[in-house]
C-alpha cells in the first residue's frame, strides 16, 4: 500500500498503559488514536485524540469505535472476539491481530493446547475442575502453577502450589475454571516480542531476559545473559509460535529456559507487551510504533538493537490504595543513562504497575558486544535509581 499523510484514525479498545504508549508513539506519524476505556480519563487519553467511555464487552461502545476509525487493535485481552470481529465487519474496518487468535489467547488451556497441536514445546499441564484432582496433579508433578484459564494478568491469576493439602484453597483464590502447568526449575525467564506484518512478513526483536518475584514482571534485561544456543533457540521457537496466529501486529511471547537448556512457552499476549517496554529506547523501532505499522499495513520498521537496555518497572509500594504521589523522582530525571515513564493512574494499589524507567548502556563500543558484567552492572543501577522512588510520604 502507499503511506500518505496525515495518517489514518486507529481505534484501540482499552486505554491502559499499553494505549496511552501506542498513542505516544505514533502521534509524530500522523496517526489520530481513539480509545474505549470503562475509566474516565483513562491513562491514554490525555495523549490520544479521544476516548469513548465504555466496557471492553460493550456492543455499542465497540460499533461506536468501529465507526470513527480506519482500523482496529486492541491492548487488552478482555474484549468480546465476537462482538469486535462483528464491528469490524458491519463498519468495514480491519481488526488485527485477528480476532480468531484473541480466542485462542483468552483461555489459557485453548492457547496451551493450540501450541502442543502445533508440536511447539510447552511445560506439561492439565485441565483442573475439582480439589481432588489438583491434589493428585500437584503430588505427580512436584508443584503446579495453578492458572486461571481466563482474565488472569501481572500475577493475578496464577497461584503456585507444591503441597496437596493446599489444593483447595488454592482453587478458592482462582475461583473459577483453571488449569495447572507444572513448575519448572528453570534457568530464567526470557521473552521475544514477535512481529507480523503484511505478506506473512515475520521479525523479532532481541530476546529479552525477564525477572520476576511474585509472579509480577520487576526487570528486564535486553539482550538477554544468555548464551547463543539459547537465543537461537528462543527465536526459533518465537517464529513457529507466530506461525501459529492469525493477523498482524506485536505479540509478546514469553518463554522458560530451562537447566536443561530447553526452551518452553510460558503464556502469549497478542499486543505489546511489558516485557518489550525496553524498545522505546533501545531498539531502532519501539514495539509500539511497529504495533501500528503492522496493524495498519505500513512497511515494519527494523526491530535492531540501539543499546543494551534494562527496564524496571516502578509498582505500588503502599499498603492499600490511595491517590498517585511519586515522591523522589528527581535522582531518576538526574540520570543520564535513564528515561522515565509515567503510566498517568490517579491511584495506586499494592504492587500496581505505575511506570517505569529504561537506562540504556551507551558508549563507544558496539552495543552488540557489550559483555554479561556490563548489562549486570546497568541492572543494579538501574534498580538502584527504581528503588529511591515511592508512593509513601515521610
Amino acid at each position: 500500500m502507499s503511506v500518505t499523510l496525515p495518517g489514518p484514525t486507529l481505534g484501540i479498545v482499552g486505554g491502559g498503559q499499553l494505549g496511552r504508549m501506542i498513542g505516544e508513539s505514533v502521534a509524530r506519524l500522523g496517526v489520530e488514536v481513539v480509545v474505549l476505556d470503562p475509566t474516565p480519563d483513562c491513562p491514554a487519553s490525555p495523549v490520544v485524540s479521544d476516548q469513548i467511555v465504555g466496557g471492553f464487552d460493550d456492543p455499542e461502545a465497540i460499533r461506536e469505535l468501529a465507526s470513527r476509525v480506519d482500523a482496529l487493535t486492541f491492548e487488552i485481552e478482555l474484549t468480546d472476539p465476537d462482538l469486535l470481529a462483528e464491528a469490524a465487519a458491519d463498519h468495514d474496518v480491519p481488526v488485527h491481530p485477528d480476532p480468531d487468535t484473541l480466542r485462542t489467547i483468552q483461555d489459557k488451556l485453548v492457547q496451551k493446547e493450540a501450541l502442543v497441536d502445533a508440536e511447539i514445546p510447552v511445560p506439561e499441564f492439565v485441565a483442573i475442575a475439582t480439589a481432588d484432582g489438583l491434589k493428585r496433579v500437584v503430588e505427580e508433578y512436584g508443584g503446579v502453577m495453578l492458572k486461571a484459564r481466563e482474565g488472569g494478568y501481572d500475577g493475578r491469576g496464577n497461584v503456585p502450589v507444591q503441597d496437596p493439602d493446599d489444593a483447595a484453597d488454592a482453587l478458592d483464590e482462582i475461583g473459577g475454571a483453571a488449569m495447572a502447568e507444572q513448575l519448572l526449575d528453570f534457568e530464567r525467564e526470557i521473552a521475544v516480542m514477535g512481529l507480523k506484518g503484511t505478506d506473512g512478513e515475520i521479525r523479532t526483536y532481541p530476546v529479552t531476559e525477564t525477572i520476576h518475584r511474585e509472579e509480577i514482571l520487576r526487570e528486564s534485561v535486553a539482550p538477554a545473559r544468555t548464551d547463543d544456543a539459547i537465543v537461537a533457540e528462543a527465536e526459533s521457537v518465537a517464529r513457529d509460535v507466530l506461525g501459529v496466529l492469525d493477523g498482524r501486529g506485536v505479540f509478546g511471547i514469553e518463554l522458560f529456559e530451562t537447566r536443561d537448556g530447553e526452551v518452553l512457552v510460558n503464556e502469549i499476549a497478542p499486543r505489546p507487551h511489558n516485557s518489550g517496554h525496553w524498545t522505546i529506547e533501545g531498539a531502532r523501532t519501539s514495539q509500539f510504533e511497529n504495533h501500528v505499522r503492522a496493524v495498519l499495513g505500513w512497511p515494519l520498521g527494523p526491530t535492531d538493537l540501539v543499546a543494551p537496555s534494562v527496564t524496571a518497572n516502578v509498582l505500588g509500594d503502599v499498603e492499600e490504595t490511595q491517590s498517585a504521589t511519586l515522591r523522589n523522582v528527581d535522582a531518576v530525571l538526574e540520570a543520564a543513562e535513564a528515561d522515565f515513564h509515567w503510566y498517568g493512574k490517579a491511584d495506586v494499589r499494592p504492587l500496581r504497575k505505575m511506570g517505569h524507567l529504561t537506562a540504556t548502556l551507551v558508549d563507544d563500543s558496539d552495543a552488540g558486544t557489550a559483555g554479561e558484567s556490563d548489562r549486570d552492572a546497568l541492572l543494579s543501577r538501574t534498580r538502584a535509581l527504581r528503588d529511591e522512588l515511592t508512593f509513601i510520604s515521610e
